[in-house]
């Protein structure tokens, strides 16, 4: 099930996608006074309340934020029901750059909106936000996580999505390669926020040769401020780059017709959400490739094990450890994939919704 690349709001539509991709709520959030546009999209909630990030985005069109949501709090459902978590799936939106738009009056009133769900969706840090945000957003609700830790949350959750990705790339070289270290390898490393920032850094303790690419100059200098040793590439040449392990950790749909027909590279495993432009389409011209594709929703979800730490007890070490899963589950789906001749996103899938099956068959016969 996917979503069309254009979901034409003049129709009533909307429903029908949602329809189609099993989702169970689309709440529309927009308030004139501050200038807030926001959708929160909750898909699943069998196993739990949904729990996933608010992404601020200056999205060129509303049917792109729309489509953006759906995916994405999918792939919630999926990424909780694989690290074994009692959450949904749930992601939000907020129409805007976040850069010059983003203020605490915005935020306070988008953090209304979460309250008014009761609990249904908890939020908490994505691309465009920080932990001072979620400080912000939680002054008007408490069904928010990744908090700073002077307010008793475990503060920005990037360094365990990075260790979990860092996890799935290393059980992919040993599945590609035969051993799971990366020394010599050369990645490439695809947006230079937070998750990326630390992926890099991670990567070079290991002594990888490390390339990176970014629209943002202030996060590339940042970088080869830190890690002289990285090489620049810039944003149009990343797909022509000599690598042999991509790294998305920006937006998703990067995965695409273009980008797949230039790219070069043994392994695809990044943070990034929703990686591939068409699950179907690009999902199998990458297995024709003989690329190895770390499934982007289980490597990832180092950040979700963290954040959901703060609704049991928080401990980074524990967050830490649980983490590491990803390299045991992220080998068996690449080999299942391999001797099903499947693609690793589709056996992943499969993996996550029998949890789920599972458990709504229970509360069904209870």
């Amino acid at each position: 099930m996917e979503l069309a690349a254009e979901t034409n709001l003049q129709q009533p539509h909307v429903l029908n996608v949602m329809s189609s991709m099993d989702h169970e709520q689309l709440v529309f959030c927009q308030d004139n006074q501050t200038g807030l546009k926001a959708i929160i999209g909750i898909h699943n909630t069998t196993l739990g309340p949904a729990l996933g990030g608010t992404r601020m985005w200056a999205y060129e069109r509303l049917d792109d934020a729309v489509e953006d949501v759906l995916r994405l709090s999918r792939g919630m459902t999926f990424k909780a029901s694989i690290a074994g978590l009692n959450l949904g799936g749930g992601k939000a939106v907020i129409i805007g750059d976040a850069r010059s738009l983003k203020n605490e009056a915005l935020l306070r009133r988008f953090g209304k909106f979460v309250q008014s769900l009761n609990g249904k969706y908890i939020t908490a840090e994505d691309v465009g936000m920080s932990t001072r945000d979620m400080e912000y957003i939680h002054a008007e609700t408490s069904f928010v996580t990744g908090l700073p830790e002077h307010l008793g949350g475990s503060g920005d959750p990037s360094p365990v999505t990075a260790y979990g990705v860092y996890m799935g790339m290393k059980a992919s070289a040993k599945f590609a390669y035969g051993s799971d270290s990366l020394a010599g390898k050369t990645v490439l490393v695809q947006g230079a926020g937070h998750v990326g920032s630390y992926l890099i850094d991670n990567l070079i303790k290991e002594g990888a040769k490390v390339k990176v690419s970014d629209i943002f100059e202030d996060k590339i200098q940042a970088i080869t401020r830190r890690q002289p040793a990285v090489e620049v590439v810039p944003a149009d040449q990343v797909f022509t780059t000599n690598m042999d392990i991509f790294a998305p950790c920006a937006l998703g749909g990067i995965l695409n017709n273009d980008s797949l027909a230039a790219l070069r590279c043994d392994i695809v495993a990044g943070g990034a959400n929703n990686q591939l432009k068409s699950e179907k389409i690009h999902g199998q011209a990458m297995l024709e490739k003989g690329m190895v594709y770390a499934p982007d929703f289980l490597i990832n979800s180092g950040g979700l094990i963290n954040v959901n730490g703060e609704l049991e007890g928080y401990s980074k070490e524990a967050a830490m450890k649980k983490a590491e899963f990803i390299f045991d589950v992220c080998g068996s789906i690449l080999t299942e994939a391999r001797d099903t001749n499947t693609f690793s996103g589709n056996v992943a899938i499969d993996f996550a919704q029998r949890r789920i099956d599972a458990i709504a068959g229970i509360r069904t016969r209870g």
